[in-house]
């Protein structure tokens, strides 16, 4: 049950650090990619202009999410397979209460 709460937080952060860039990185490549070429002016259908780039906002959030989910479930399968892996190099510590006699 603790591994499976480690990684859910890893993925938490991921999903969270990932929707964070791409909220920051998002509308400068929507910007990018809907400027018109050699800066002509043009005719649009504002409405519809605005749907398009707010459905391309949320798709890159949604994008920006999942990427970095699955990148902290990796970080966090590595970090639990070290931790582990520390715990069983780790030598049971004897108990408090006993004392030992020598031989």
């Amino acid at each position: 049950m603790n591994t499976a709460k480690t990684l859910l937080n890893f993925v938490l952060v991921g999903t969270l650090l990932g929707a964070v860039v791409a909220s920051l990185v998002g509308p400068h490549a929507i910007g990018w990619y809907n400027e018109t070429p050699l800066a002509t002016q043009t005719m649009c259908n504002l409405p519809q202009v605005v749907r398009n780039v707010t459905s391309q906002l949320l798709t890159w959030q949604v994008i920006g999410a999942g990427i970095g989910a699955a990148a902290f479930l990796a970080l966090g399968v590595v970090f639990t397979l070290r931790m582990k892996k520390k715990a069983q190099a780790r030598p049971p510590a004897p108990p408090s209460g006993a004392t030992q006699t020598p031989a």
